[in-house]
């Protein structure tokens, strides 16, 4: 994503809602269960989260949805040796509704709320990112994550056609 406060690509909308908050909004056409299910199920979750075009692997993916429940997952890379770790807690899981966890695997990890809302026969799906800092929120843009984020989006509405 480039410095504006917000930039659309394809049915992807980025907002930045603050110097701390990042916000990504997709929809998709499937009711709201099975997208809900998408995400929390880790059998499903990681036939789509990981994009392809990074030339990375899921390694593992450990999910336990719900509040106080943990998730670890570990990414492989042709380039590492080792994979990397994201992990963090469930703090609030709503089925159907909203999956909040934490992003602990740096101290400049943000808290990640995924909402789920019936919209026009579709459901819409809004990512928010709230980082502990202005600076994390500039290092989170400057590594590119915004377009991983898209094309995961891409793989996840691939997957629900399929």
């Amino acid at each position: 994503m480039n410095d504006s406060a917000e930039s659309s690509q394809g049915n992807t909308v980025v907002e930045r809602r603050s110097d701390r908050e990042l916000v990504v909004i997709r929809r998709f056409a499937a009711p709201v269960h099975l997208v809900f299910r998408a995400w929390a199920d880790p059998a499903l979750f990681r036939q789509w989260w990981i994009p392809r075009s990074y030339g990375m692997t899921l390694v593992s993916c450990e999910m336990d949805v719900r509040k106080g429940g943990t998730y670890r997952l570990e990414i492989g890379h042709p380039a590492s040796d080792q994979p990397m770790a994201f992990f963090g807690t469930y703090i609030e899981v709503v089925p159907d509704e909203r999956i909040v966890w934490t992003n602990e695997e740096s101290r400049d990890g943000a808290i990640t709320t995924v909402t789920f809302a019936a919209r026009d026969g579709q459901t819409e799906v809004s990512i928010s990112n709230l980082f502990p800092s202005a600076e994390a929120l500039e290092q989170e843009l400057a590594s590119g994550a915004c377009d991983g984020t898209r094309e995961s989006l891409d793989q996840l509405e691939g997957f629900l056609q399929a």
